[in-house]
């Protein structure tokens, strides 16, 4: 029921940011630059094909896997960007198109129009949405460079699916989420990984969610590290990035880069 809710209002809210996400020129000069590979591949799995983009970071070593899932906007430009930034860090990211196959014309987010794409995220099916992740989750660890290492990290709409993508994937080493939604407790139950909170001060729709499940979780014994960048808005990791970004939102994506670099590195070893 909690899942319902929030779609219908983030669905609702689409119309109003879809102007600020709808010209990326800046992030899709980021990844046209970037020195390291990258690559889209079709993952198959229960009739389903699943465009998903693939970043590589340069090393000498194995690395461990960074499952990304992107916001109510889709498979934008910045998802790539931040793919590859995950990658610059030393970890090999997957990001897949969980509108694969579900345009009109039977593609992807690009395949849309504008204003559609929230909508179509909507209605996907929460069975469809976990066994995509798990198939590109599979995919990354299958690769010869991973180190066989899984981490989650997701954004907005995606954060919400990388809390519940912790209730379904026990082998997770850590789930960073953005500004997401927390699972039914419920389901808390059944999450095996650390879960690290990263949220706007400025984004009280989400907020307001984070003490229930601070004491939730405390009550499952799940480690929830929740942490609040005061003065940011909801977004901040796209529009902290964004030419123009304010004040707060450079600073808080800054310092949320910082933080997710330090999870990553101690959790690898772990």
């Amino acid at each position: 029921m909690r899942y319902n809710i929030f779609m219908t209002r983030i669905v609702l809210s689409v119309i109003l940011a879809a102007c600020s996400v709808a010209a990326q020129d800046w992030a899709r000069a980021n990844v046209d630059k970037s020195p390291r590979h990258r690559e889209w591949v079709t993952i198959k799995h229960d009739g389903r094909s699943v465009e998903t983009f693939v970043a590589y970071p340069e090393s000498a070593t194995k690395t461990p896997v960074v499952l990304v899932i992107h916001e109510i906007f889709g498979m934008s430009d910045w998802v790539e960007d931040v793919a590859d930034q995950f990658a610059a860090a030393g970890y090999i990211a997957i990001a897949p198109d969980l509108l694969s196959g579900m345009s009109p014309n039977g593609k992807g987010t690009r395949d849309f129009k504008s204003g559609e794409v929230g909508p179509a995220i909507g209605k996907l099916p929460p069975d469809q949405i976990t066994a995509d992740l798990n198939a590109a989750a599979d995919y990354g660890l299958k690769l010869p460079a991973s180190s066989g290492k899984l981490f989650v990290a997701g954004f907005c709409y995606g954060g919400g699916q990388t809390f519940r993508f912790a209730t379904n994937r026990p082998d997770l080493a850590a789930a960073l989420v953005f500004y997401g939604p927390p699972p039914e407790k419920d389901a808390m139950a059944r999450i095996k990984a650390p879960v690290f909170g990263f949220y706007a001060g400025n984004d009280a729709r989400i907020d307001a969610t984070i003490p229930d499940t601070v004491t939730q979780m405390k009550a499952l014994g799940r480690k929830y590290d929740p942490v609040t960048y005061e003065g940011a808005g909801h977004g901040f990791m796209r529009a902290g990035e964004q030419p123009g970004a304010s004040e707060a939102n450079a600073k808080a994506r800054t310092e949320a880069w910082v933080r997710v670099k330090e999870i990553l590195k101690s959790h690898q070893r772990l």
